[in-house]
């Protein structure tokens, strides 16, 4: 195979693509903070994202959105009369155009965006044998398709912004091991999907910039667990499982989110990480 000549070699670098430096800048602050920072949460109007939300404006964001299909409820009245730049952008995960006009708008709104959570998801627990292919594609249109597709028109915006983005999805417990106090193998199943994508793209979108991470929380007091703190066996089941005897709240998640969206974690991608109070010994 014979050598480039000078001239094919030009040509050459003149056509390669040119990424964006993943290194921090000379003049990096190092202290953890979303200062001037835009975040989209999906599913952020109650439960585990308002939480994450709560605590995002309280490490400086600039402004944080909810992208929800429900209209806004007191949760959120309470935390946008605090901080008034949290705001709502109805918004379908599952719909391809109305995840693109929502982050369109953000960015028309705010002149960027740079983090996203894809945090919206269901949950269904009953036994596997009584699972029907409605419930199945239910769970992952909403739990899978709806996190990819949000990841990926965000990275679109992030590469068409020159913004080094971040992007966390919320995995869970159970993509490791199964949930013995509220079994679903198919909830389980599409966390351990949602799991695994963010590894798979953290080493696809590398090059460009972008963070692709996820965390699993164990279980967390919202709407959908509170049944769970009530069940008669729950601190016979606490033993068992060892670790922290109770639920989280949803703000202590909130801390991982900020340090995964923030700068100061320039060097960390495709990673999960654990949050259930070594409930279960992980």
């Amino acid at each position: 195979m014979g050598s480039v000549g000078p001239e094919a070699a030009q040509e050459m670098a003149a056509n390669a693509v040119s990424y964006l430096s993943t290194e921090p800048p000379a003049d990096m602050n190092w202290q953890i903070t979303l200062r001037d920072k835009v975040i989209a949460i999906t599913g952020a109007n109650r439960g585990i994202g308002i939480g994450i939300a709560e605590v995002c404006l309280a490490n400086s964001a600039k402004a944080v959105y909810s992208l929800d299909l429900m209209e806004p409820g007191e949760d959120f009245a309470q935390l946008a009369k605090k901080h008034p730049n949290f705001k709502y952008v109805q918004t379908d995960v599952t719909s391809e155009p109305s995840i693109e006009t929502a982050i369109n708008s953000i960015v028309a709104a705010e002149g960027g965006i740079h983090g996203l959570v894809a945090n919206a998801g269901m949950t269904k627990h009953q036994p596997a044998l009584d699972f029907a292919q409605e419930q199945m594609k239910q769970l992952f249109d909403l739990n899978v398709f709806g996190t990819f597709a949000c990841a990926q028109f965000a990275a679109r915006k992030f590469i068409e912004l020159g913004v080094k983005g971040s992007i966390i999805f919320t995995a869970s417990m159970t993509s490791y091991r199964p949930n013995r106090a509220a079994p679903s193998a198919p909830y389980g199943g599409t966390k351990a999907a949602v799991r695994n994508m963010a590894h798979t793209l953290a080493m696809e979108w590398a090059k460009h910039g972008i963070r692709v991470n996820s965390i699993s929380p164990g279980f967390v007091r919202t709407q959908m667990t509170y049944y769970v703190e009530r069940a008669p066996d729950w601190d016979l089941k606490m033993q068992y499982y060892g670790g922290m005897p109770r639920l989280a709240l949803p703000q202590e998640l909130g801390g991982a989110y900020v340090y995964l969206l923030s700068d100061t974690a320039s060097y960390t991608t495709g990673i999960d990480i654990p949050i259930a109070g070594i409930v279960g010994a992980w």
